[in-house]
């Protein structure tokens, strides 16, 4: 893929206003302030295609960007920012369920972010656990690599994988830099042979023209937010 043919194309506050999916899409989901849109910017080799807020838990909208028009990067709102108010909370966490819910999503993975110096919040089991139940692909990113020195490092790499839920034992786990870039070339395979994958079975894929109707039904389905918390 050219990483150089990369756009914003839309974002959406509300579950019923994003379309059916017409590219395999990505998704990156974490706690607030753990450095989603740094991650986002540094593997699509851009400065600041996604912003990277100022006030953690700001960003209240599914943000999709467009990657050489062969993949979809799906920015999910930060969770577990506890100045944030209960109603925006609810909101964000039935957008977030509610996408990746959505069968007619063509969502072959989630890309889950944890912050490498500390284990896991509860907000992150919490979510662990729901792509666990829901059967949805993930790969778990370590950010801010860089702000461990080497024994630092081992300890806490040696350390996750008993902080994990059960079932976890074969996740996929890449420590990532921002500053350094560690972590972009293998998190680029992973994107690259999901796409790789999709094209080589099209069959799989939704957005075809016959599958509108029953989808304009979907979008007006109430959203039942069960597994993710709402207290920072």
């Amino acid at each position: 893929m050219n990483y150089h043919n990369v756009s914003f194309e839309a974002a959406y506050g509300l579950k019923q206003q994003i379309p059916v999916s017409r590219l395999p899409e990505v998704a990156f989901s974490g706690r607030s302030n753990v450095g989603k849109s740094s991650l986002i910017n540094k593997l699509l080799g851009r400065k600041a295609l996604a912003r990277v807020s100022s006030e953690p838990g700001k960003t209240a909208t599914i943000n999709f960007y467009n990657l050489d028009n062969q993949l979809h990067i799906v920015d999910l709102p930060g969770y577990g920012y506890a100045k944030v108010g209960l109603s925006d909370k609810q909101r964000w966490a039935g957008l977030i369920e509610g996408y990746l819910k959505d069968e007619r999503r063509n969502l072959g993975l989630v890309v889950q972010l944890v912050d490498i110096r500390r284990p896991p919040s509860e907000q992150d089991l919490q979510m662990i656990g729901f792509l666990q139940q829901m059967e949805i692909p993930f790969v778990l990113a370590l950010t801010k690599a860089d702000k461990l020195n080497r024994r630092e490092r081992e300890a806490r790499l040696s350390a996750i994988a008993s902080e994990l839920p059960a079932g976890c034992e074969e996740t996929v786990v890449i420590p990532f830099s921002s500053l350094s870039g560690e972590g972009v070339e293998p998190l680029r395979e992973i994107l690259e042979q999901l796409v790789q994958f999709a094209s080589e079975h099209p069959e799989l894929l939704t957005g075809q023209p016959e599958a509108e109707p029953a989808a304009e039904e979907a979008r007006d389905e109430d959203v039942t937010v069960e597994y993710i918390g709402f207290d920072g």
